[in-house]
């Protein structure tokens, strides 16, 4: 069993509450701007004043509707600047937020609000009205569309004191609950997380002190991630406290174009965003002629990264080589984030090593992290001063981390979550003796620093009785660009096998190149000689981390990607792996012949 903690920078006050620093800097910096609104085909500025006053105006409206102290709001809506105001405005009334995926299905929007015993709930457009009325749900306030909206709100509470929502602050408390957090869940019904306000701001506080270099009041982020998740509503935390400037999209599409018109100095994203862009480039680059360049590029950025962690740093030659593709490749990476960023925070998923120090390399550090919803949601992550690429960094600050004699991740501190919701038996099993048990299996080096190696639950055991961890394969599977997702199979088993889907942009690019016809599909050409040799050198590479009894064998290219909308991956982009393993039953009986 082996222990690893690092001392708090940062305490919380027990008046403390989230919705404190609107004011403050308000008070601070009334015209500095925080955030970008959306104004049809353009953008406006928000001020920290005008921030307060919306705030203060909602949160007005929302106590003339007989919102109390405590009372659950829903909230369903994409990321836009309307959601930070309403989770900030229900805070303000002493409410608690209860977000919702606006990909919600009606039975999960039922459950949640139903669940949660919700007063009333927001949302951002008349379908989504519908979708909550449906579920038998009336107290419904739309962002767009008909009434009654969130202007009606603001307008019905014109006459309510501004000294009431002073009041409802001033009664706050760090350890009231904030929020509750329903996690999407790979598998079973979604469980409420309740987390207070000393949970989510002891994080913040902790976290920001080492990134000042790229989080402080001069920089600027755009957010793209849906705030109902807790990684992205965690920067939005930080932001406000910060504070700097937040530009809220939920334009995915869209998004080269927003970041080379906005352009950030750092972002949060899922590694599947870098795989996206690395694989764009390179992509481009080989079909242009200028392949080995871009090669020759990827392995220059890698060393000079590597370089970075040893004592003397890179060489002459590396420095002078790095210089050369620095202005030939490594501009065009970061041109394709904006031009001005310089950090990400990474997480969601596992970042690979490669990834890790190709975009150091490049002159984008992305700083990896790990946590999870019932960690409001930071339990680790690499700091400034604290880089060591291929794990997620040391615990925060105020956290320490345990790994148990199994290799299961536990963890302990103010960050931890207070129970769920109306569940007192998942509760139990979740937390013990202090500890609250994470369910990932983890590695803490003798410096402190994590790496996830896996999920508890997903441990393939083969009929060999060899213990095989997916995600080490998935990972380095995922890191090809022609690889979209992957399900390493082959519980009780006599060997390890793999399910993968292709990317679609990629997989356009490689019929280009290999001569096929541009109207082939991944379905019609699944089992084509080409297409599979390909993938087989990407699980030639995936199968070098792994012993032998753990490589995989076998593998079937699915005909199309995992969706949510199919249920298969859950709306932070997790694989729900019962789902895809019952829906692709029969690939899998194929593999093992039966």
């Amino acid at each position: 069993m082996r222990e690893f903690s690092v001392p708090a920078v940062a305490s919380i006050d027990d008046a403390a509450t989230l919705v404190d620093p609107v004011w403050a800097n308000a008070e601070r910096t009334p015209d500095a701007v925080q955030f970008h609104r959306r104004t049809g085909s353009g953008w406006e500025d928000v001020t920290c004043a005008a921030f307060r006053d919306d705030v203060e105006a909602l949160a007005r409206g929302l106590i003339t509707k007989g919102v109390q102290k405590g009372d659950r709001v829903g909230l369903m809506s994409r990321t836009r600047y309307e959601w930070t105001l309403i989770d900030y405005a229900i805070w303000a009334a002493g409410g608690i937020t209860v977000p919702i995926y606006e990909s919600s299905s009606a039975e999960q929007i039922g459950w949640i609000l139903g669940d949660s015993e919700a007063v009333g709930c927001f949302v951002e457009t008349s379908a989504h009205r519908d979708s909550v009325r449906s579920t038998g749900f009336d107290t419904v306030w739309a962002i767009e569309g008909e009434g009654p909206t969130v202007a009606d709100l603001v307008a019905a509470g014109a006459d309510t004191a501004a000294e009431q929502v002073t009041e409802r602050r001033g009664a706050g408390r760090a350890d009231d609950v904030a929020t509750i957090i329903y996690t999407s869940g790979t598998t079973g019904r979604p469980k409420g997380c309740v987390l207070t306000h000393r949970n989510i701001d002891f994080n913040v506080a902790n976290a920001l002190p080492g990134l000042t270099r790229y989080v402080n009041p001069d920089a600027s982020t755009l957010l793209f991630l849906p705030l109902a998740h807790s990684f992205a509503r965690l920067i939005q935390v930080a932001v406000v406290r910060t504070p700097c400037l937040m530009r809220p999209s939920a334009d995915i599409k869209g998004l080269p174009a927003s970041l080379k018109e906005f352009k950030p100095t750092f972002m949060l994203a899922m590694p599947r965003v870098f795989e996206k862009v690395f694989n764009t480039a390179k992509l481009r680059a080989h079909a242009d002629g200028r392949g080995a360049v871009f090669d020759r590029a990827e392995r220059v950025a890698i060393a000079y990264s590597q370089a970075l962690d040893k004592p003397g740093g890179a060489g002459l030659l590396l420095r002078a080589q790095h210089k050369l593709f620095d202005r030939l490749v490594y501009s065009k990476i970061r041109e394709a984030l904006g031009g001005r960023c310089e950090m990400s925070i990474s997480g969601g998923a596992p970042l690979g090593d490669r990834l890790g120090h190709f975009f150091r390399g490049a002159g984008v550090t992305l700083f990896e992290g790990y946590g999870l919803t019932e960690t409001s949601p930071g339990v680790a992550i690499n700091l400034q001063n604290n880089l060591r690429i291929g794990t997620v960094g040391q615990p925060l600050p105020g956290v320490t981390v345990r790994i148990a004699d199994d290799g299961e991740i536990l963890v302990r501190g103010d960050n931890v979550f207070q129970r769920y919701w109306n569940n007192d038996e998942a509760t139990a099993e979740a937390i013990k003796d202090g500890w609250f048990l994470t369910g990932d299996i983890g590695e803490l080096d003798a410096d402190g620093y994590l790496k996830i190696t896996g999920r508890k639950k997903e441990l393939i055991v083969t009929a060999g009785g060899k213990n095989v961890a997916p995600a080490v394969l998935e990972d380095r599977l995922q890191a090809h660009p022609l690889i979209s997702q992957s399900v390493v199979v082959g519980d009780r088993q006599p060997f390890i096998a793999a399910l993968i889907t292709i990317d679609q942009d990629a997989f356009t690019a490689w019929l280009a190149s290999s001569g096929k016809p541009a109207s082939a599909s991944v379905e019609t050409l699944r089992s084509d000689a080409a297409l599979r040799a390909e993938v087989r050198k990407a699980v030639d590479d995936a199968n070098l981390a792994v012993s032998k009894a753990e490589a995989i064998r076998e593998f079937r290219i699915l005909p199309r990607e995992f969706t949510e909308a199919r249920g298969e991956v859950t709306p932070s982009m997790k694989i729900k792996r019962n789902v895809v393993l019952k829906e692709y039953a029969d690939e899998i009986a194929a593999i093992y012949g039966r």
